[in-house]
């Protein structure tokens, strides 16, 4: 982002015209309009938060403005994004076409100054949530970008992990980003895109955006709630406009020689079970996750299972020590060559972080577990918060366990996770890790079945027998030890500030 305190940029003042009330303005350096009239009281405008783009007829400037709903006759002070923001316009008319020009000419120039997006990918999931995905696009976003001047392609998909083919084939120097208008499924799709690409490390710095068009939506509820900002489709929009940027940590998820790349979490157990059998019952709407809950604490399982775990800083009375020898411990792979010998080759694509385990203090937990939910950002949905204390690129993940709760205690904890407060628990183990191994056993007293393992809404591993078709189709095996690392701030991504 540009510097915003050229001070040495004098302050224009004139007496104009604004909305059609004569007034007395002033516009500053730092992109602030400001004026006053015979209402009373002093207005103003602030470019950088609140401005989209301005047109210039004659002696009339236009400013396009997304602003704080309130925001009214009152003083300056403020953000105008504390709250619903609407668009409004503002008519400057100047005393000549001359004075419209410098200031109009004075306003782009602090704009582009800022370091806005121009020109983006948006990629659309038509079957997302209700699948109303491209109408929440052409009623919504469409209308900001237009006023805001953003160029964009569109692409919609039409299959499962088309968005992952689209990252990976893209031409990145087209654009300014990628914003995906969709749930948190089409996100983790582009990151896995991207970082299957060869030239994953210029790639991945490709600036992401996410606005809320599905079911799950916890990255875009995650951004604006970090800011203060009210979750919504407009706000996300504006923060993609905007074009702040903050770093993402991006989660490895490996078992052998399989990869999966996430960013928001992964879940074994109750909240796996809840969030992938309640599918059949999705007829109910946003009912279904509520009805299965309760159905699922009242028929409750325990898995059998094993966990173990770098703990940062401050965590390491959790669990107990273990001799840890098997640690990934570089961004290379040992391969064999045509004769057998061992040859040191830096594979296509991303591998995972480049970082050594060897030497920490690996801490283990064993089951039978209710649940193990591990994050990576505060948000699961817009209305579930597992991991209050997440950051967005702290190098860490928030492990969340639950291994022995009685079910009327269980239950009160679910109605607690609105705003994470379900975390002060005694039944919750609640820790920072800088690397997780889950080794998943069977339900308790059931042998035969095993249970769900999901990873940013999507199944990578099953272990009821009863299902060996979709087994086959998992991206891991149930059972082997799965590892979640992290790279911290990997990947960028769009933010309000």
């Amino acid at each position: 982002m540009a510097d915003k305190t050229e001070t040495s940029v004098p302050t224009l003042t004139e007496k104009v015209r604004i909305d059609g009330a004569p007034a007395k303005a002033s516009l500053a350096a730092d992109g602030t309009l400001r004026w006053s009239s015979g209402e009373g009281g002093e207005r103003c405008l602030a470019l950088e938060s609140e401005g989209l783009g301005l047109d210039v007829v004659g002696r009339r400037i236009t400013i396009r403005a997304f602003v704080g709903a309130l925001k009214g006759l009152s003083s300056c002070g403020g953000r105008g994004g504390a709250g619903k923001r609407v668009r409004r316009d503002h008519v400057l008319e100047m005393p000549t076409e001359e004075l419209a020009s410098r200031w109009s000419e004075r306003m782009r120039a602090y704009i582009d100054s800022l370091g806005r997006p121009k020109r983006l990918l948006i990629i659309v999931n038509p079957f997302g949530g209700n699948k109303s995905a491209r109408k929440i696009f052409d009623t919504e976003i469409k209308p900001l970008l237009a006023d805001a001047e953003v160029l964009y392609t569109l692409k919609e998909t039409k299959y499962q992990l088309h968005a992952q083919e689209i990252a990976n084939t893209m031409d990145l120097i087209k654009y300014d980003g990628i914003v995906c208008v969709s749930g948190d499924g089409v996100l983790v799709e582009v990151v896995n895109g991207l970082l299957h690409r060869e030239d994953w490390d210029t790639a991945i710095q490709v600036p992401l955006g996410v606005i809320p068009a599905g079911t799950g939506n916890g990255m875009a509820k995650s951004l604006l709630d970090a800011a203060g900002e009210v979750y919504s489709v407009s706000n996300a929009t504006f923060s993609i406009i905007r074009g702040y940027r903050r770093t993402l940590d991006v989660v490895t998820i490996s078992q052998e020689k399989t990869k999966f790349f996430s960013v928001l979490m992964l879940t074994w157990g109750l909240v796996a079970d809840i969030d992938i059998e309640s599918e059949k019952y999705r007829w109910m709407g946003s009912a279904r996750l509520d009805f299965y809950s309760l159905l699922r604490i009242i028929n409750l399982r325990k898995y059998h299972g094993h966990v173990q775990f770098v703990p940062a800083p401050g965590y390491e009375a959790y669990g107990e020590p273990i001799n840890q020898t098997n640690c990934c411990s570089s961004n290379t792979m040992l391969y064999k060559d045509d004769q057998g010998e061992e040859a040191n080759i830096r594979p296509c694509g991303y591998q995972g972080p480049a970082i050594s385990l060897d030497g920490c203090e690996w801490r283990s937990i064993d089951g039978p577990f209710i649940s193990v939910w591990i994050n990576n950002v505060p948000w699961a949905s817009e209305d579930i918060m597992p991991a209050p204390n997440a950051k967005f690129s702290d190098g860490y993940l928030d492990a969340v366990i639950i291994k022995e709760c009685p079910k009327s205690a269980l239950l009160s904890l679910m109605l607690k996770m609105s705003d994470g407060s379900y975390c002060k628990s005694p039944h919750v183990v609640y820790l920072k890790v800088k690397a997780f191994r889950l080794e998943p056993g069977k339900q308790v007293g059931h042998p035969t079945k095993g249970g769900i393992i999901d990873s940013d809404g999507e199944v990578i591993a099953r272990g009821d027998d009863l299902h060996c078709e979709d087994q086959q189709q998992s991206l891991m095996a149930y059972g082997p030890p799965i590892q979640m690392t992290v790279d911290q701030g990997l990947a960028t991504i769009f933010s309000p500030r």
